[in-house]
């Protein structure tokens, strides 16, 4: 939601992250982070199983079995004679699944379990795949009446009978994921899609699917017994660099006005002292003199909102900017910047509704307010909406010319719309633009968003060499920035898979800012794909700490949980099992 959202911070998405771990060929461009539009299945329960008649009761009939009668889908052995031998006990049993198979089609549910428990009850024990199908296909009609827990134990005993039966797996999840039972629903999907060898998109999409409410369910988890670490630095100075109108942080630019009560907070502001900013407002805040200070005072509570918000305590930061709302007292433009971070705050919790019913607030209240398109376009930008969020940075530009940042945000976007609509002419028009802003902006911080912007979209174009160069341009622009380093080790990969020099960028990130969330997630994922995954998890680990959001925890759960999952299954299933599905990242996944 940040400026840095749409440069160095963005990760990569949560699709292609499952496809990394279960090693599906699954993979998304940049455009949005963890707020999207999912697809999961599409929720169809397939029929009951239609197998063709493969036993021996064919031959005894003296007919192949591709050549037994069809009807309704089912395969019949051929109508005896009446000198013919009677029935064999198997034979009955496929009558009676394939009767129980008619009536599922006209949706008698009950009709069917009555036909399947008849075929179970005569099925010869040594016939077990015949056997496995018949409580497959009862756990079918029980899911059709939802009767989850029966599903859950018919498609058990199949399991037991055909441990490597990829439908009753999947059908087995859903009625796990339904009972609330999500790491073992995410066991049997994983486990599922490694049969299939990973070419089942309905497979995939359910594994997403059980990997977000998992990820949900883990995040709520640990927000209520979290404790908060404050952002690094240089992603805080980054923030405070896309707020050019904000009223208290332009303060630091004209100290001689800075009212005496406020100095100790702003003074630590431009020490970037950052723990110490709540402590010293509160104190502000409690005094009982507070209330006799002049309307600045309410700069004193917006100060402390944006470092909650940073910090990731979000009831105390909505708490304050709703107290400055409704004050009588606040200027437009510090009830302008509470709408636009109580906007940002509502989207990292997950209510795009509130986001943009708060910056629609704010531009009625003043219509011309840079910072509110920067921002809005920053969200858009993240839900891919494309069109709005450059329209959004048009407005940016047009109110603020000298907002460099935003100009690079625009040219980005400019290009990111001209690739979503395959317009050629004005993707090159997208790199002429950014070109010039070389030129226009030669001086940090303007100019390594136009190298790390540009080097994204070089990569993407596949200049691979380009875009290393640009990155490096950055670096040597601003040799501190840790993410830029993240970035150029997954261009490694992305360029000419070279894992090692990847692993070097990514830790030269971490030794730069030990706070890099970035760095740990995606070395985390690397180490997943060299098959290292109890270093991987304890990486995840190390960036759930980092995490000050709902979204991020959510996404970053998820890849543990995926993790995690993979872990338990090659303790299970043996390592052959799970190297036949740990493929290389693919390149376009970064």
């Amino acid at each position: 939601m940040t400026a840095s959202s749409g440069v160095a911070g963005s990760s990569p998405l949560p699709k292609w992250q499952l496809a990394l771990v279960v090693g599906a060929p699954v993979a998304l461009g940049l455009g949005y982070m963890y707020y999207r539009n999912r697809h999961s299945g599409s929720g169809k329960v397939d029929e009951p199983e239609r197998d063709r008649f493969r036993s021996g009761a064919a031959k005894e009939n003296g007919a192949p079995a591709d050549k037994q009668i069809s009807i309704d889908g089912d395969c019949l052995p051929k109508v005896p004679s009446p000198a013919a031998e009677p029935e064999t006990p198997l034979q009955k049993a496929q009558k009676y699944k394939n009767e129980g198979n008619v009536h599922f089609k006209t949706g008698k549910y009950d009709e069917a379990i009555a036909r399947y428990n008849k075929a179970i009850d005569v099925c010869p024990k040594e016939n077990v795949e015949d056997l496995a199908t018949f409580y497959q296909n009862r756990a079918a009609a029980y899911e059709q009446l939802k009767k989850y827990s029966a599903v859950k134990a018919d498609c058990t005993k199949a399991l037991e009978l055909n441990p490597r039966y990829a439908k009753a797996l999947l059908r087995r999840a859903r009625a796990l994921e339904q009972i609330g039972d999500l790491e073992a629903a995410l066991e049997d999907v994983t486990t599922a899609c490694i049969y299939e060898g990973f070419s089942n998109q309905t497979s995939l999409s359910l594994a997403d699917k059980v990997l977000e409410k998992l990820g949900k369910q883990h995040a709520q988890e640990n927000l209520a017994n979290k404790k908060f670490i404050m952002p690094s630095k240089h992603f805080i100075k980054t923030y405070i660099m896309s707020f050019p109108k904000d009223p208290v942080f332009s303060r630091l630019q004209h100290p001689e006005n800075i009212p005496e009560f406020f100095k100790k907070p702003l003074q630590a502001l431009k020490d970037t002292e950052y723990d110490d900013i709540i402590p010293l407002c509160t104190e502000i805040i409690k005094n009982p003199e507070f209330d006799t200070l002049p309307s600045s005072k309410l700069e004193v509570l917006l100060l402390r909102a944006t470092f909650h918000l940073l910090l990731g305590e979000h009831d105390a930061a909505i708490q304050d900017f709703e107290t400055i709302l409704s004050s009588e007292d606040a200027s437009d433009d510090v009830k302008i910047n509470a709408l636009i971070k109580r906007a940002t705050l509502y989207m990292q919790l997950d209510n795009p509704e509130m986001t943009f019913k708060d910056f629609d607030l704010a531009i009625s209240m003043n219509s011309t307010c840079s910072d509110i398109y920067h921002h809005r376009g920053q969200v858009n930008l993240l839900m891919n909406r494309i069109d709005e969020a450059k329209l959004d940075f048009e407005m940016v530009v047009e109110y603020n010319p000298n907002f460099g940042i935003a100009y690079v945000q625009k040219c980005y976007t400019d290009y990111r719309f001209a690739m979503f609509n395959r317009d050629v002419g004005l993707a090159e028009s997208a790199v002429r633009d950014f070109e010039r802003a070389f030129e226009k902006y030669p001086d940090p911080p303007e100019c390594i968003y136009c190298y790390i912007l540009y080097a994204q979209m070089m990569s993407e174009t596949q200049q691979y060499q380009k875009a290393d160069t640009y990155f490096a341009k950055a670096i040597e622009k601003d040799p501190e920035n840790a993410t830029v380093y993240v970035h150029r080790g997954l261009l490694q990969l992305q360029w000419n898979g070279n894992v090692d020099k990847a692993v070097e960028y990514i830790y030269k990130a971490i030794e730069l800012d030990e706070k890099c969330e970035l760095a740990y997630e995606s070395l985390a994922s690397i180490e997943v794909q060299r098959g290292n995954i109890e270093e991987a998890i304890i990486l995840f680990d190390r960036a759930l700490v980092l995490c000050r959001t709902f979204m991020e925890l959510t996404h970053i759960y998820s890849l543990r949980d995926a993790a995690k999952t993979q872990l338990n299954i090659k303790n299970r299933l043996g390592m052959d099992v799970i190297r036949s599905s740990s493929r290389f990242i693919p390149n376009s996944m970064f």
